[in-house]
């Protein structure tokens, strides 16, 4: 008896039959740094098909993970460049928390790769890499 096992082996994302049609607002708890990076990605995640409503509360935990990672080296530049090693040690927590929320939905190129995500019209017809 054979088994298979896909441990580690992470199923494609694909478009969602539920998946939103329309960015919705930041959310107004967010920091100005969350809010900037939800205004920058949704617009990729909505034209992929793959965010849906229950999907919401993670893409806000990343973008508020990116926010914090933003403010504390806006808060490291004020400083002259000095590096607080508790903020260095809440960045890195951020910054881990932020990548695997990424390659969740799609914004790492590995996970993109997964997905397909080149939407039609995307492609470069003067791009010599292209196949």
């Amino acid at each position: 008896m054979s088994s298979k096992h896909l441990r580690g082996v992470k199923p494609a994302l694909s478009a969602d039959t539920e998946a939103l049609i329309k960015t919705p607002p930041a959310p107004a708890y967010l920091s100005a740094q969350a809010k900037a990076e939800w205004k920058r990605i949704m617009p990729q995640l909505i034209a992929r098909r793959i965010i849906t409503r229950a999907d919401l509360a993670g893409v806000e935990a990343y973008a508020s993970a990116v926010g914090i990672c933003r403010q504390i080296e806006e808060q490291r530049v004020q400083t002259g460049g000095i590096i607080d090693k508790v903020q260095f040690g809440i960045w890195n927590r951020a910054a881990q928390t932020a990548r695997q929320l990424a390659a969740e939905y799609g914004l790492t190129p590995t996970s993109r790769a997964r997905i397909g995500s080149a939407a039609p019209g995307d492609t470069d017809d003067d791009d010599p890499l292209a196949v």
